[in-house]
């Protein structure tokens, strides 16, 4: 009969636990009650927050996208596993921010007055610009925007 060793079960239970403490997976915001990183203003417009998550599991939420990008800029982008960004078309949904066409308007207005807007397909994004106009970027199209 084979003998079990109790002494490894908090040894199982620790790795479990580490191992959950780093999956790499978005958090949901809870709009109205948490911060913007980079700015520190309450995160409460459904359609314009962001979230980055690192390689090591940490969320960091944002109240625009030019938060997100901003704190971005400052950190080692090595350490970064997703970029999210809610969107126009399902607010408080989060998309993958690397493959979003983004709308910059002075018609929609966001939190910080970039006027910028992300859309989960361009074929939405063109479809609000021919009704309130703007400029339409991808992703490093964006970056290099607000770079400048």
């Amino acid at each position: 009969m084979k003998k079990y060793s109790f002494n490894k079960i908090p040894l199982f239970i620790l790795t479990i636990v580490f191992l959950n403490s780093c999956s790499v997976q978005p958090e949901k915001i809870h709009y109205g009650e948490d911060n913007c990183h980079y700015c520190r203003m309450t995160i409460v417009d459904k359609i314009h927050g962001a979230e980055v998550v690192t390689k090591k599991g940490k969320v960091f939420k944002f109240d625009a996208i030019e938060c997100m990008i901003n704190y971005s800029a400052e950190v080692d982008k090595e350490e970064i596993s997703l970029y999210l960004s809610n969107h126009y078309d399902t607010p408080e949904e989060l998309i993958d921010a690397t493959q979003a066409t983004f709308l910059i308007s002075k018609n929609i207005s966001s939190p910080m007055g970039a006027f910028l807007t992300s859309f989960e397909d361009k074929a939405s994004a063109e479809k609000i610009k021919s009704e309130k106009g703007g400029d339409l970027f991808t992703w490093e199209e964006l970056l290099k925007h607000l770079r400048r």
